[in-house]
């Protein structure tokens, strides 16, 4: 079925259940105009709420059948790159809107950053979404796709471009189809489990296929049905093979091993305000010190709790140190500098594990910073300081470190938005035994993203067979097992600590290994069978 804006209006009777489907997808072809690039952007936005916090799953059964439909009603470049944009612009506007509200924090000096923050970002993404389509379309033009190869060139199209968006320009993997699994949406936790085989990226595919596929049972040909047909199998057998996993599995301890995740909820304008230093560091200190039923191996507190240079106060460090309950392990987030006595020419955004001494026994820097946040990109050509205080930028760590501590097992840290970057986040030559994810989130106040950023940090842990613990600021604090299943946590807005016991870790996982190798193989797979069905088709 095709139109566009010199057809006719597509006319057809039909009967069955499938009728009031036929009728929507006819419909959907038929708009033209502004009429189709406002129901793309409306329809990227309802895919968006597939993701947590809303968690509507199956809302992506709407949105990407329309796209293809929509896709269907047009036969011009410009006009398949711009649907594919204005689907993607209304697909990251609705997922990413928070970014505008880290801007609030000093409003004054950023409030000209607003439109960019919530428009700009969004419609650069889309860049990618514009150009899946309009390869998609090419390739269904040129070599006369219909049907399910039509719809499969566009699930392999868009993942493609999802892959692109999180390795290009330092990356940003945020929100991709497959974390509609990561949230409460029923059947999450089975789904997730096959990410252990093909990470995140194998999941947006599956996902993104079986939602396209869907849009086959609003066309007319006798092989619509096997299009629902193949959807619901690509749902059902992971998530029936993921509940078998989890059947099976067994959340085990360390045993003698329990660590407190300490939640102060700072708000993000009191945290660099020099009056409430004190007693910011007094909240951290109540939470530490409370009475715990198990001794504690570490106390954690979250990214950038401890005041700014720690490593150069010795008398801090061990005041902080003796403070902390049975000589626990203090492990921090902290602005770190150069070696004193020299003056400071750089700064890093680090983890700190203070020894019951005062001595900093290990540190790790985060390697993926922030653009604009904590570096500005090309910066000699834009006049701008940083978001986050202070002028001078942060500098990167030298990436993923395995951490050796004493009296508990290594760690790999990943300080705030690290932990969003599927495949690298562990030192390959030395695998930890459990992730300690540190944040911030304050920035963003009651909106998606630190539920988002939760969420996506679960992946992490099901994809590596590894636990993971997250300290946040002011987020969502939590222990996460090695299946990705929340064990405890600290919501939004909460003040308090969370003792828990650290649990074992899974052998490595077959992503863990290979990384997006599956993913690949699958990505190929799916574009062999297009080209097959396209060729079939012609035959025919």
């Amino acid at each position: 079925m095709t139109r566009d804006k010199s057809s006719p209006a597509l006319l057809f009777r039909a009967t069955g259940p499938l009728a009031p489907l036929q009728g929507w997808a006819t419909w959907t072809i038929g708009l033209t105009g502004w009429r189709r690039y406002l129901y793309a952007v409306l329809m990227g936005a309802i895919a968006a709420a597939a993701l947590p916090p809303v968690d509507l799953t199956p809302l992506l059964l709407v949105s990407f059948p329309s796209l293809i439909w929509l896709s269907d009603g047009i036969t011009r470049r410009g006009a398949a790159f711009f649907l594919g944009w204005s689907f993607g612009f209304g697909f990251f506007v609705g997922g990413l809107y928070w970014i505008g509200a880290a801007l609030f924090v000093d409003i004054d000096a950023f409030w000209w950053l607003m439109p960019f923050a919530v428009l700009g970002i969004p419609a650069a993404l889309a860049i990618l979404t514009g150009a899946a389509l309009l390869a998609a379309n090419e390739a269904k033009r040129w070599l006369h796709l219909s049907g399910t190869a039509r719809v499969l060139m566009i699930a392999v199209a868009w993942c493609v471009a999802e892959w692109l968006r999180g390795h290009i320009l330092t990356g940003f993997p945020w929100n991709l189809i497959g974390y509609a699994w990561s949230g409460a949406f029923p059947g999450s936790d089975p789904m997730l489990q096959i990410t252990s085989v093909i990470g995140i990226y194998g999941l947006s595919l599956i996902t993104v296929t079986a939602a396209c596929l869907f849009a086959r049972l609003g066309d007319f040909d006798r092989g619509r049905g096997w299009g629902g047909v193949a959807a619901v199998l690509l749902i059902a057998v992971p998530m029936a093979g993921g509940a078998a996993r989890l059947n099976r599995a067994a959340t085990d301890v360390l045993r003698g091993i329990t660590i407190r995740l300490v939640q102060p909820s700072i708000p993000e304008a009191l945290k660099n305000d020099p009056d409430a230093a004190a007693d910011n560091l007094r909240r951290l200190l109540a939470l530490s010190t409370a009475p715990t039923q198990a001794p504690l191996a570490a106390v954690v507190w979250p990214e950038a709790a401890a005041p700014p240079f720690l490593d150069r106060d010795d008398e801090l460090r061990r005041t902080l140190a003796l403070a902390m309950p049975s000589g626990a392990l203090l492990m921090t987030g902290g602005v770190t500098t150069n070696v004193a006595p020299a003056k400071p020419t750089s700064i890093w955004n680090s983890l700190l594990v203070i020894g019951p001494s005062g001595e900093v026994i290990a540190r790790y820097d985060k390697a993926h910073l922030v653009p604009f946040g904590e570096y500005v990109p090309l910066r000699k050509i834009l006049p701008m300081r940083k978001i986050t205080p202070g002028m001078m930028d942060f500098s990167a760590g030298p990436g993923p470190k395995t951490l050796s501590l004493p009296e508990l097992p290594p760690v790999a840290p990943l300080i705030c938005y690290e932990a969003i970057f599927p495949g690298a986040i562990v030192d390959a030559a030395q695998r930890p035994d459990w992730l300690l994810n540190i944040t911030n989130d304050a920035w963003y106040g009651v909106t998606s993203g630190p539920f988002q950023h939760f969420a996506i940090a679960r992946v992490r842990a099901a994809e590596e067979g590894l636990p993971l613990l997250r300290a946040a600021n002011n987020g969502i604090t939590g222990a996460i097992d090695p299946y990705g299943r929340v064990l405890s946590r600290l919501d939004l807005d909460a003040i308090g600590a969370l003792d828990v016991p650290l649990p074992t870790a899974l052998p490595p996982t077959l992503y863990s290994r290979f990384g997006d190798k599956g993913f690949a193989i699958l990505l190929l797979i799916a574009a062999i069978v297009s080209l097959v069905l396209g060729y079939r088709g012609l035959r025919h």
